[in-house]
Formats: structure tokens, sequence, C-alpha cells
């Protein structure tokens, strides 16, 4: 039977790259989203796959959600965790608001998430959980302290959990992207954006798609001797 792969912010950008991945992978994909219904739509309409509506941030509609996920698909095998927000500032103008919104997201949802599925993995011995985190949690970011923290926080608990999954057969990844061509990075000034490039060695930005194969690789049921890692894919921008 195709493995059950469900992808937070799964609609649009990276996340949209992922489900389409596992889908060509063979899986049957559910990808949540947070609140762009028309994309959402779009996104069906144009892959078939079915979208399910919810925020991570709430661990009650992360429960209820994955169980609505279960009774349609079949047990969740695969979970990447990728909805992610930015609320910047410096931080001496930071809000409390900005803080929390940003990690109840980011570091939050992706507990919130992965408790949801981890006991039937464990019953079953067998998942794949990989988290989206960024180069910002690895090297930090002017003005994204909220940010940067939570996408450490990110690799911190993927260190964890790996360690406690892995007589379980299950594997806990990250995946680091750098600067993607995304719709929000493309928004930003020409300038800015040419300053960015300028930054990374390879001389462009990331494809959503290159981020997805990664993720397809340490989905795979093949990939049971990789845990606990962080790929960064970021054209050389930053090394580990």
């Amino acid at each position: 039977m195709a493995r059950v792969a469900v992808v937070t912010g799964g609609s649009r950008g990276i996340g949209a790259a992922i489900s389409k991945a596992l889908k060509a992978a063979g899986c049957e994909v559910a990808a949540t989203y947070g609140g762009n219904d028309e994309a959402a739509a779009a996104f069906t309409k144009e892959t078939g796959i079915k979208t399910y509506k919810w925020s991570v941030g709430d661990y009650d509609a992360c429960k209820e959600g994955i169980a609505q996920i279960e009774s349609d698909l079949g047990p969740v095998d695969i979970l990447v965790n990728n909805a992610g927000i930015t609320r910047d500032a410096p931080f001496h103008k930071m809000t409390p608001q900005q803080w929390h919104e940003v990690i109840d997201t980011n570091l939050t949802g992706v507990f919130n998430m992965t408790h949801n599925v981890w006991p039937g993995m464990r019953e079953r011995k067998f998942g794949r959980i990989v988290t989206i985190s960024s180069i910002n949690g690895q090297k930090g970011q002017f003005a994204q302290a909220n940010y940067a923290a939570s996408k450490a926080g990110d690799i911190g608990f993927t260190k964890s959990l790996a360690q406690e999954g892995a007589r379980a057969g299950i594997t806990v990844n990250v995946v680091a992207p750098g600067y993607v061509g995304t719709d929000m990075v493309m928004a930003v000034p020409e300038k800015v954006r040419e300053s960015i490039i300028g930054q990374i060695p390879v001389g462009r930005l990331g494809e959503p798609e290159e981020i997805a194969r990664c993720v397809a690789f340490l989905t795979a049921d093949d990939a049971g001797f990789i845990t606990g890692s962080t790929i960064t894919a970021n054209g050389g921008q930053y090394f580990t």
C-alpha cells in the first residue's frame, strides 16, 4: 500500500513542491494549510492532492485534523513539518505577540503535529519525520531573533527525537534551506534580492523542487540509516 504523507503548509511554495514530489514518489499525500483558501483550492485542482485547513499552533486542531486524514487516507507514515511564518523586527522593537506567533507556529507547531502521529508510528514500527528549518536557524539573522530561535529549536528537537525513535524504526531529520525562489523571496525589492544572491556561492536562488528532492530522499523506505541529520541546502552560503 502507498505510504500516507502529511505536509504542513503543503499547498504553497516549498510545501507545494514537497507535496508534489511525495505524490510522484507514490505516496498518498494530504497537504495542510492555515489560511489561504483560494490557493489551497487551486492547488487541489491542479494536483488532485486533498487539502485540510487548521492552525498547527493549535494542539487540539492538529489532533482532530490528523484523525480526519487517517480516516480518509489511512495511518500517517510520513510527516513533513513545513508550515512556518515570519514576524520580523529588530529585537528592541519586537513585541511579545511577534515572538509568540512565530514560536507557536514554527516550533510548538512541530511539537503539536509530531506528538499526534508519534504513537501510531511507534506502534507500527515505521515513521519518517522531516522538519523544514532554515539557514537562519543555523547562523542567525538580523531582525529575526524569533524566527532564528524557532528554527534552531526545530534542529534540537529533531536530534533529541531521533534518539527516541531509532529503535522503533522512526527516522527524524531536518532540511535547512537557504534562500529559495518562493513568492515571498521574489516579492522583496530587486536590489535586496541581488544582494542576497551575491552572498550565495552558486550564484542563484534555490528552487522549491530542490528542497523537495531532499525531503523525498529522507522519507523513502530505504533511508532508514539516516536519522538526526540536517541537510543544508543553501548553495554554499553557510557551512555547518
